[in-house]
């Protein structure tokens, strides 16, 4: 279920009850007033109660019993013998205290896939506002020695789109390539060439260790600083393949609607600094967390990461994202020992982390010394109700986690992870990570098996 769903219900519930009082005081006023409008004794029964809203979260116990090491150890042996699940490693932590309850080999660097982006929104979310926007700008080229030239200027978003204003876009609350086009217009330049501005990003496009296939199949693109739809040819398709070339597109799609040749398109020599003739802004940057995280959105997670470099003075490139995250990270106090990465998303077959570093961080966004990093835990999909865990832990084995365990996951071939945090039977809030590697063709199925252990063992003896 949405949580949208769970607040209007939550409205309805409400509303309703404000009408029964509503109606209720109405009816007790006539009986204040006598036929004539003249006020009188009251002759009905006296006035109910005040309404009163029973809170529909209650908080959970700091009494709640504490899973024992030899308790989860036994609860965790059946799912853990199961050979699906290949190399495993994993951590298991109290969320109040901090205290490991279990591990096994927590300490040894497995590929993590796509369970990286939380080292990536959780840098995001400490480094950067909450409510900041990524600009695209069009600006004029020198009209004295290029006349007619303009410039679309990459700011980082990879949200634009190309649908109209009145259209549903593949992200929520994306800048419209419409409105450029009219703001171009309006500035009284008649262009009649296009460039496209892709200095703010630098080094490679491509990822060491990602497959080039992936563009076709619609899991990344080159990173670029502009691009439309996140670089979907099929801009609302789940199944789109990405575009190769994502900025010279959006500026091909530029110059189609100022009626520019769009083959005619070229990259800027250098960067643009030109009198502004347009610009647009992305969703906030917690609306774009939010979306990263539930579709786990791999060109998203690159570009936040640069986003985070550019914020700390550092090259905005796939290294400088890496260092960027891995630094503001370091300040907060998290374990990154034997960390070694290649990306900000976990495409790469290069990445390593281990369950120590994503326990723990885990154990920092649940504590209290940083109060902006605990929105992360509300960015987690949660089990078989939203984003990448919508369709989990939904069958009779797991479906007591359902609502109770918010994670997320990872997926490369051969490798499944899973890191979050889940209420257990008793009240306890655990943190958790699991990496499997060179699993089995269940082993998906086989790591939810064993999470979900986490939610109804109780294991306090």
């Amino acid at each position: 279920m949405h949580p949208d769903r769970w607040r209007r219900g939550t409205y309805v519930a409400f509303g309703s009850a404000v009408v029964v009082a509503v109606v209720t005081l109405v009816v007790a006023a006539a009986l204040w007033t006598d036929q004539h409008g003249h006020a009188a004794k009251p002759i009905g029964p006296p006035a109910p109660a005040a309404v009163t809203v029973a809170p529909g979260v209650v908080p959970v116990s700091a009494d709640a019993p504490v899973p024992t090491a030899a308790g989860l150890a036994n609860a965790l042996a059946g799912p853990l013998a199961d050979t699906n699940l290949g190399a495993l490693t994993g951590r298991v932590a109290d969320a109040m205290t901090g205290t490991q309850l279990w591990q096994q080999g927590a300490d040894v660097p497995m590929q993590p896939a796509s369970v990286n982006k939380t080292l990536t929104v959780a840098a995001a979310l400490l480094a950067l506002d909450r409510e900041d926007r990524l600009t695209t700008r069009v600006v004029a080229a020198d009209q004295n020695t290029q006349p007619g030239v303009i410039v679309l200027v990459g700011g980082g978003d990879t949200t634009l789109s190309t649908a109209a204003p009145d259209e549903p876009t593949w992200y929520r609350g994306a800048a419209r390539l419409s409105d450029l086009v009219n703001q171009v217009r309006r500035s009284g330049i008649k262009p009649t060439a296009v460039q496209v501005d892709t200095s703010l990003y630098s080094g490679p496009k491509m990822a060491p260790g990602w497959d080039p296939d992936d563009i076709e199949g619609g899991d990344v693109a080159p990173m670029e600083p502009v691009m439309l739809d996140g670089g979907r040819v099929q801009p609302t398709s789940v199944e789109s393949k990405r575009s190769l070339t994502p900025a010279l597109d959006a500026g091909r799609a530029l110059a189609a609607a100022l009626g520019v040749d769009p083959n005619s398109v070229t990259t800027a020599p250098g960067p643009a600094n030109g009198a502004e003739l347009g610009s647009v802004q992305s969703a906030p940057l917690m609306s774009r967390l939010s979306e990263l995280m539930n579709a786990s959105d791999n060109v998203m997670a690159e570009s936040v990461a640069r986003e985070v470099a550019v914020k700390l003075h550092k090259p905005a490139s796939f290294s400088g994202g890496v260092d960027a995250v891995t630094s503001v990270l370091a300040d907060a106090g998290v374990d990154l020992k034997g960390v070694s990465l290649r990306d900000s998303s976990g495409l790469s077959v290069d990445d390593r982390l281990t369950a120590t570093t994503l326990d723990d961080l885990m154990v920092v966004a649940s504590g209290t010394e940083h109060p902006k990093l605990r929105p992360l835990l509300d960015l987690l999909p949660i089990a078989g109700g939203s984003g990448t865990l919508s369709d989990r832990f939904i069958d009779t084995g797991t479906r007591a986690s359902a609502g109770w365990l918010r994670a997320k996951t990872g997926s490369l071939t051969g490798t499944n992870t899973l890191a979050g945090v889940v209420t257990d039977r008793s009240g306890r809030v655990l943190t958790f990570a699991f990496l499997s590697n060179g699993g089995g063709p269940t082993g998906r199925v086989a790591l939810d098996n064993l999470a979900a252990v986490l939610r109804t063992c109780g294991c306090g003896g």
